[in-house]
């Protein structure tokens, strides 16, 4: 009878990956705090609407990575009755529903810079307001290249969409910023709604990217046309494989999943047969230590032709 090979308990890799998502969660939260906190002191300081305005858009950074905190810490529950293959698919709604948020900030950003270059108006900037936008900038900056560290090593689409965010809040800022020294040197006025418009040209690219992946996940869309290769070739350059089929993969927050059924000898003992598949998900885990992979054995005889 075929048998199967299975992941076993999360990996040493998978735990670290967990502890740093969690970790940029919770810094998250603690930078959107403290960035509340410094921006009311700014507005009280200056009484300034622009202060005011970025002001508000931290208390709702608070929400939404207070939110994206939960989603994490829900995702990275261990599969139970109602959840056999886990609870990562919380990250793909979070990351979905913050794609959603920074298009429509994306979408002001652009309206308000277009109706400045209809209508210009003059920038005033109180040296308080500016001096507190300038350090929130830097905290921003540093949480961002943090949260991307933390994307390029466990993938996970919520830190990617979270950091997404906050470079929606960067943008802008470094964007006034910018248009404020040029402005203060003589440069013309329609550089502040240009900066907007770049922008805004630039999340709404970066929301294509990340809620698409999203989307991918929730619908359960095969992994990349590279990843596949890369699982045929270690199954090609394995000699004693007399073929495979019914590959199938997909994505769920930062973890794949991989099945697939190879052909083996059926005159192989069943020690033998079971190493082999062993060595084959071992080949695939090197590749993707956090990957959950199934290996199923059949008897090459009895089998479909490759795929």
């Amino acid at each position: 009878m075929p048998e199967s090979v299975n992941s076993p308990n999360p990996a040493p890799t998978d735990v670290r990956h967990g502890r740093l998502v969690r970790i940029a969660g919770a810094v998250s939260v603690g930078v959107a705090l403290g960035l509340t906190a410094l921006k009311a002191w700014a507005w009280i300081r200056t009484d300034s609407l622009g202060v005011a305005a970025s002001l508000a858009d931290s208390a709702l950074d608070v929400v939404s990575s207070g939110a994206n905190f939960a989603a994490i810490l829900y995702a990275q529950r261990p599969p139970d009755e109602d959840h056999r293959f886990g609870h990562a698919s919380a990250e793909d709604l979070a990351a979905l529903a913050q794609s959603a948020l920074i298009l429509i900030s994306a979408v002001l950003i652009g309206g308000r810079s277009i109706q400045r270059l209809l209508e210009p108006a003059p920038l005033q900037a109180a040296p308080e307001g500016l001096a507190a936008m300038v350090l929130a900038i830097l905290v921003t900056g540093a949480l961002v290249l943090f949260q991307r560290q933390v994307v390029k090593k466990t993938g996970s689409l919520v830190v990617a969409a979270d950091s997404l965010h906050y470079v929606s809040d960067l943008l802008p800022a470094l964007g006034a910023i910018l248009a404020l020294g040029i402005i203060g040197l003589g440069g013309p006025g329609w550089v502040d709604p240009a900066v907007g418009l770049l922008a805004a040209g630039i999340l709404l690219r970066s929301v294509w990217g990340v809620g698409g992946e999203a989307l991918s996940g929730l619908m359960d869309r095969e992994l990349p046309e590279e990843d596949l290769e890369r699982v045929k070739a270690l199954c090609a350059g394995d000699p004693v494989l007399r073929g495979w089929h019914d590959l199938k993969t997909r994505r769920s927050g930062g973890r794949r999943f991989i099945q697939i059924h190879i052909e083996l000898d059926g005159a192989l003992s069943l020690h033998d047969a079971h190493e082999r598949a062993r060595s084959l998900k071992a080949a695939i885990l090197r590749i993707w230590p956090d990957a959950d992979v199934i290996v199923h054995m059949d008897p090459a005889e009895a089998a479909p032709a490759v795929s």
